[in-house]
């Protein structure tokens, strides 16, 4: 099957982000991540305190993001930050990134988006958020947004096993993300979902299942990260204190279990990532060096070239 098409229509061996940009725009799009100043009803008091476990946002928030500076600004700077290495990029997705960027009143979040939406380059917003934060009065707004704009809602799903959602301080259910995913792709929106592989509690063969178990869901994107140790978090103390309870993956290891969950999954997915990057120095347990997604990325289609396998050869409806 090596020079044929796949289901996806294009010869590379998973439904990639970027060949699904370019078959929807005709070129390269940048996403540009922009801090709102929100919060989490998790880490405000609404529910609870102190956030998930593993999060410490200064470990992925790009320089020019940063919530004291107006959103337009920091599209201003994150477009001609991206310039540098994506010369190729002319049109940009807004990605409301940090915490839960539906958690606010509607009338805030319409000044938010529609700021984003009006600057130059601009074709469309990635928002960030809880399966607990929307409600179809937004899922209106949004439907609205999206006649005239790539809208995607990305969901934090995290795990699909609720005792992990509970050590990891997320207080919400797996039950709660599938209701809001279905409510998200009934209104016609786009709907992503971010899951955690080495959450603690969590054999290889539980990861495993997450193939199956979501490809069920009504989902446009997917998107999966490694689990990374982050210095300052709860989670670090909690590593540090109960070792034993953490199956990480090494870099040779994660390849071939990623492989394995492709096959699985549903073929329609968008993969937007497999893996996640923290820079080495907010690293508080184990990590892979200076690896770059785009090596990984490159590892895991040269072992799916190997195998003579692709995303969703062993999925079943």
């Amino acid at each position: 099957m090596e020079n044929e098409h796949y289901s996806w229509g294009h010869t590379r061996r998973y439904n990639a982000y970027a060949q699904y940009f370019k078959s929807l725009f005709g070129g390269r799009v940048q996403k540009i991540s922009v801090d709102a100043g929100f919060t989490c009803p998790n880490r405000d008091g609404s529910i609870a305190r102190g956030g998930c476990t593993y999060c410490n946002n200064d470990a992925f928030n790009p320089s020019y993001c940063n919530p004291e500076k107006p959103i337009s600004k920091q599209i201003t700077e994150g477009i001609e930050f991206h310039k540098v290495r994506y010369r190729r990029a002319d049109k940009y997705l807004v990605y409301f990134q940090p915490y839960s960027n539906t958690y606010a009143t509607l009338r805030e979040l319409k000044k938010l988006y529609e700021t984003a939406l009006d600057q130059p380059g601009v074709i469309g917003l990635v928002i960030g958020t809880r399966p607990d934060c929307i409600d179809d009065e937004k899922l209106k707004y949004i439907k609205h947004l999206a006649e005239n704009n790539y809208i995607i809602i990305e969901y934090g799903i995290e795990s699909i096993y609720n005792s992990t959602l509970d050590r990891i301080n997320r207080h919400h259910t797996y039950e709660k993300s599938v209701e809001a995913i279905h409510k998200t792709a009934e209104y016609g929106i786009n709907t992503g979902a971010h899951f955690i592989f080495g959450l603690p509690g969590e054999t290889r063969e539980m990861m495993m299942s997450y193939a199956n178990e979501v490809s069920k869901l009504p989902l446009t994107t997917i998107k999966f990260h490694q689990l990374q140790i982050v210095e300052g978090t709860k989670m670090a103390k909690d590593y540090h204190s109960n070792p034993g309870d953490y199956d990480l993956f090494s870099f040779d290891e994660y390849i071939n279990f990623i492989v394995k969950l492709t096959e699985r999954l549903n073929p329609d997915f968008i993969i937007e990532r497999f893996a996640g990057e923290v820079p080495p120095k907010y690293l508080s347990g184990p990590g892979w060096g200076l690896i770059r997604n785009d090596q990984i990325n490159i590892a895991i289609e040269n072992e799916l070239n190997k195998r003579n396998t692709w995303q969703g050869k062993f999925f079943r409806t």
